[in-house]
């Protein structure tokens, strides 16, 4: 398994097999884009998925908090990073309705340009993400504007079936060139139990992984 670094970032190694891949173009100008409209204050990115636990990014603070207003859904195909063509993963998304509780990180000031590049590379490199400006309650601290990523229903990678059921019959035979579908979610749970978080949906997901998969020790 190869674990996800900034070097495949930085080299676009990231992009390779993705079947819509972005441009390097693209990519500058959607976080052009995005900065255009960033608020004033520090710049916060807001994290729900992998990002937990495999930020790849400096930052000087973390705290958890909630967005409100959106869930987590792995509403994601995918078909390289942790699932294939012929044997389709999911991935996270953000869709509307619920509440979400995840980290944000402050980024520092005099890093902001270089560090948003590489988050970009990664997000979105495949354009099935829209980035948007949130406000997030910090479980210790007042609310922030963050960065953070949502499913765009519009892109042919966008499933709108994301039922724990669903998403674990696919995931407990899916793997890309970042590893299983399984490790993803499992690390997503064991994530969220170290900042103290949880997710009924997620652990819905990982139980339903235990029964399909009763020998993996993740």
């Amino acid at each position: 398994m190869t674990r996800l670094t900034r070097d495949h970032l930085l080299d676009g190694s990231f992009r390779n097999g993705m079947p819509s891949s972005l441009s390097d173009e693209q990519i500058r100008r959607s976080l052009a884009e995005a900065l255009a409209g960033r608020p004033e204050g520090a710049l916060w990115v807001f994290a729900y998925g992998s990002l937990i636990w495999n930020p790849l990014l400096a930052f000087d603070a973390r705290r958890t908090g909630t967005l409100h207003g959106w869930r987590r859904s792995f509403c994601v195909r995918s078909v390289s990073v942790r699932g294939s063509e012929e044997c389709p993963g999911r991935v996270l998304g953000l869709e509307r309705g619920g509440q979400v509780r995840g980290v944000a990180f402050r980024l520092r000031d005099d890093q902001v340009d270089e560090e948003l590049r590489v988050l970009w590379s990664r997000e979105m490199a495949g354009g099935v993400y829209h980035p948007h400006w949130m406000c997030v309650a910090l479980d210790e601290g007042p609310e922030v504007a963050a960065i953070t990523f949502v499913a765009n229903v519009d892109h042919p990678q966008f499933e709108p079936d994301a039922c724990a059921s669903t998403v674990s019959r696919l995931a407990a035979k899916a793997a890309g060139a970042f590893g299983s579908n399984a490790e993803y979610i499992r690390s997503l749970g064991e994530a969220l139990s170290d900042h103290d978080l949880s997710d009924p949906y997620v652990d819905e997901i990982i139980r339903g992984l235990d029964r399909l998969s009763p020998n993996d020790p993740r």
